[in-house]
């Protein structure tokens, strides 16, 4: 009865949700680890087929659902499908059936978890550029090697449309196009911005048009107070290494010039009026009189220098004469 089961279970079992599981190193020493607690020879070669058929479908199960996987999808497919494998690990051990049954049941354990990881993958996580051009590395889940991916959006167009800027003067403008898909682009990228001046939207514009500005890896600019005759196109351009446009975008950036300023009136004051003949008489004399009195001063300073100085020289004249006078009595007594 146990060999039986084990060959419906070859023919036609097909765990159409696992698929790329067997690309995962974590599940493939699960395992092989289990298979190495089988209780005799024979059991372990038929828990080695049972993986190896196990694995055959999900290659060709992952045909249907584009037959690639990203690492973050398996790595969640791997740990939840790890958790339940153990949990019933645990179960069985209370039970008394089969070994080859318990393979078969653990190996196809986790169909509806990766069926709900891998469409979830496909629908929403495998190419979510709605527009522009994606590239992205994935695993084969027949080779389990990583390769590139090529995404067309909808429209099957690099341009994704244009958005109205608008600014006053002196203002500062942020242009960003980031999308939160560009970071899954395989290879180095950079961001291309470049300007067309003029009113936007008012003319048809070619490449030719356009100036560049700027090439970086950030996918935003800043404009410092800008002027009005900085507004017109830009243009962001998200381009691979060989010149490939995978993602393009256009601001339309209109500037509106700042009121002008009432000028204002400069007061202009009137000159004043020319003195009266008799004042400017009376200023004379007085200069004159100014002039005058500090002329005497001066002489009296003059002459009180020499008039002191004539008698200090008397006074010491007086001195040595005395002095003298004294030496002679002293000499006469002697």
């Amino acid at each position: 009865m146990e060999k039986i089961l084990m060959l419906t279970f070859l023919l036609y079992s097909v765990p159409a949700a696992n698929a790329c599981l067997q690309c995962d190193r974590t599940i493939r020493v699960l395992h092989d680890e289990y298979i190495l607690t089988a209780s005799a020879a024979n059991t372990e070669i038929d828990f080695e087929n049972i993986r190896d058929h196990t694995y055959d479908t999900y290659r060709e199960a992952s045909k249907n659902r584009k037959g690639v996987i990203d690492s973050t999808t398996l790595y969640r497919a791997r740990t939840e499908y790890q958790n339940e494998f153990n949990h019933l690990l645990k179960e069985f051990q209370s039970t008394n059936e089969p070994e080859t049954i318990k393979a078969m049941q653990l190996m196809s354990a986790g169909k509806g978890i990766l069926e709900k990881h891998l469409d979830n993958f496909t629908r929403d996580g495998l190419c979510p550029n709605k527009c522009g051009l994606l590239q992205r590395r994935v695993i084969d889940c027949m080779t389990c090697r990583f390769i590139k991916y090529t995404c067309l959006s909808p429209t099957s167009k690099e341009n994704c449309g244009e958005y109205p800027v608008q600014a006053d003067e002196e203002d500062q403008v942020m242009l960003d196009c980031l999308l939160p898909w560009h970071h899954l682009l395989s290879g180095k990228t950079e961001y291309h911005y470049s300007w067309a001046p003029g009113v936007p939207g008012t003319e048809t514009l070619n490449d030719d048009d356009f100036k560049t500005l700027i090439v970086t890896e950030e996918s935003s600019v800043v404009l410092n107070q800008v002027q009005v005759n900085e507004q017109g196109t830009y243009r962001c351009s998200l381009q691979g290494p060989n010149g490939i446009v995978y993602y393009q975008v256009s601001f339309l950036l209109t500037v509106n010039s700042l009121p002008d300023e009432t000028p204002r009136p400069v007061i202009t004051l009137p000159p004043l009026p020319p003195l009266p003949q008799d004042d400017q008489s009376s200023e004379d004399r007085l200069v004159l009189v100014v002039a005058v009195v500090t002329a005497l001063i001066l002489a009296a300073n003059v002459g009180l220098t020499v008039i002191l100085g004539l008698m200090i020289n008397r006074k010491m004249a007086v001195k040595v004469q005395r002095r003298r006078e004294a030496e002679e009595n002293t000499q006469n007594t002697e």
